[in-house]
């Protein structure tokens, strides 16, 4: 299990831009986001993805049950 969809909520995008930062296709994140395997090679532009907007994750925030940061958008009105 992977949480990708919490991921890509936290980023504030839609399947379509996360699609488009990772180098896949906005089909291929539905199928993730609903159960399909998430390959390494993809969790891994997912991170970059995220890094890029200023969110740190890792792969165990990918696959594992490592708390998600904050949204990026709570951290500046904090």
């Amino acid at each position: 299990m992977h949480n990708l969809k919490a991921i890509r909520k936290l980023l504030g995008v839609t399947q379509k831009a996360l699609a488009d930062g990772m180098g896949c296709t906005q089909g291929n994140v539905y199928h993730y986001e609903n159960g399909q395997t998430l390959p390494p090679d993809a969790a891994k532009q997912l991170i970059d993805f995220a890094a890029g907007r200023g969110v740190h994750i890792t792969f165990d925030h990918v696959y594992g049950s490592a708390v998600l940061p904050e949204a990026v958008e709570a951290k500046a009105g904090a």
